[in-house]
């Protein structure tokens, strides 16, 4: 198969490329395509005649979106409009990575991918524009839906708190927002894997497992040997511009069903942090 990549210097897609063996890959970063621009979109479609379109490219900065929504619509919203109907005209497939921000987070149980959107913010707002284009535009499509990514390539959450505690007595983290942390190597491996078994709809895709913000960074403080105090503090403490859902966790039923399994968020901890003493980014 040939698979067209586009966001592919990313997080996510920094890992699609690595984890993404055996298939002809084509990789396409935001300076070789910005999808706000759907000629270009079809020139580099046309050009690499691939046969599924995995965009992971996005505006991902939830309060930057409140600060900028035009931006994140004009991205999330209608780039992702333009990179379905260019992928419908040519015959291509098409995945659509989404998030856990399109749900309002009052659920009492784990989402499933029929539970009824109702995003909180603009960036949730904008990427429930794509997955509706998705749908509105493509014939054949597979929206993947994940949530709190971390991975070595870039600079995440869980550096940021090694980061933090490096040079701060004492850490502040949120308590009160409980999701499923995903590891992008596994994201990265499940994908592939669904595109090869050539899977459709929405899927959920999150490692197993759940916790807050402060569960997880009490976790990378403790397998990393940290002793800097940390302390819960509620969502309106931190003052964040843009509101996040209380609960977001994502149902893992709809993966199950392709026989795909995810590990637990504490061992995709593990093999996280292996990764940054391989790249030399445990140095503080």
């Amino acid at each position: 198969m040939r698979i067209l990549i586009i966001g592919s210097s990313g997080l996510l897609g920094s890992d699609l490329l690595e984890q993404w063996t055996d298939d002809e890959v084509i990789p396409a970063t935001s300076g070789d395509v910005d999808i706000r621009e759907i000629g270009r979109v079809r020139q580099i479609i046309t050009q690499a005649r691939p046969d599924w379109v995995v965009l992971a490219a996005a505006y991902t900065d939830v309060d930057g979106s409140e600060r900028n929504p035009e931006q994140a619509f004009a991205v999330n919203g209608e780039g992702t409009r333009n990179v379905a109907r260019v992928a419908q005209e040519l015959h291509r497939k098409l995945l659509y990575v989404s998030t856990d921000y399109v749900f309002d987070g009052t659920s009492h149980r784990p989402y499933e991918p029929d539970d009824p959107v109702n995003p909180l913010n603009v960036y949730g707002a904008s990427k429930a524009a794509g997955e509706n284009a998705v749908r509105e535009e493509s014939n054949h499509w597979l929206i993947a839906r994940t949530s709190w990514l971390f991975g070595a390539s870039r600079t995440s959450f869980p550096e940021k708190i090694l980061q933090v505690a490096a040079r701060q007595p004492l850490i502040k983290v949120v308590a009160d927002q409980i999701g499923s942390p995903t590891f992008t190597r596994d994201l990265a491996s499940a994908i592939r894997d669904l595109v090869r078994s050539d899977a459709r709809g929405i899927l959920h895709i999150t490692n197993s497992g759940s916790c807050s913000w402060f569960e997880f960074a009490k976790e990378v403080l403790l397998k990393t040997g940290r002793n800097t105090p940390i302390l819960p503090i509620t969502t309106a403490e931190a003052d964040r511009l843009a509101k996040r859902p209380a609960y977001s966790v994502l149902s893992p039923a709809s993966l199950t069903v392709h026989g795909v399994r995810l590990r637990s968020w504490h061992e995709a901890v593990d093999a996280y942090l292996g990764e940054l003493r391989q790249k030399g980014k445990m140095d503080w």
